[in-house]
């Protein structure tokens, strides 16, 4: 029993450790600034404007062009044209927080399938989206990804 007891407090004690380092890491940010895991202010950009500036890159991959399309018709309403996000409606996936190794590819093909709980934005909980296939969060997932590097986050 006391062999369990200080496995379980090990590992709790290196959860912590894990988790005070991702807290206090800085994270890359479009255009190279460093930012916290903080949701930027946007107390004085009108509900439903976007939250980022969007470069786009100078072609699109063939799957891209194809996500880009479903991407517009189930994401943009919430997640806004070329995913800047829309104030007080959906985050920006335009933004460090949804680079690869923070949002996963699988958690990209998850989330409109589960919803998501409200995380790192304040705009409340994300449903499960209705009438995406498989095939089209791939491609969304591309899409993303493809605008993700033309900012700067990979």
């Amino acid at each position: 029993m006391n062999r369990l007891l200080s496995a379980g407090i090990g590992v709790v004690f290196v959860g912590l450790i894990g988790y005070s380092v991702w807290s206090s890491s800085g994270a890359q940010q479009a255009g190279g600034t460093t930012m916290s895991m903080i949701p930027p202010d946007t107390s004085n950009i009108p509900i439903g404007d976007p939250i980022v500036q969007v470069k786009l890159p100078a072609t699109l991959s063939p799957d891209a062009v194809i996500g880009k399309r479903a991407f517009e018709a189930y994401c943009a309403r919430c997640h806004g044209i070329n995913a800047a996000g829309r104030n007080g409606m959906g985050p920006p996936f335009i933004y460090s927080y949804y680079r690869p190794e923070h949002h996963s590819d699988m958690a990209w093909l998850l989330a409109p399938r589960r919803g998501v709980p409200q995380h790192h934005w304040r705009f409340g909980n994300m449903p499960p989206i209705p009438g995406p296939t498989d095939a089209d969060l791939k491609m969304i997932v591309t899409y993303v990804r493809e605008l993700q590097r033309a900012n700067g986050i990979q």
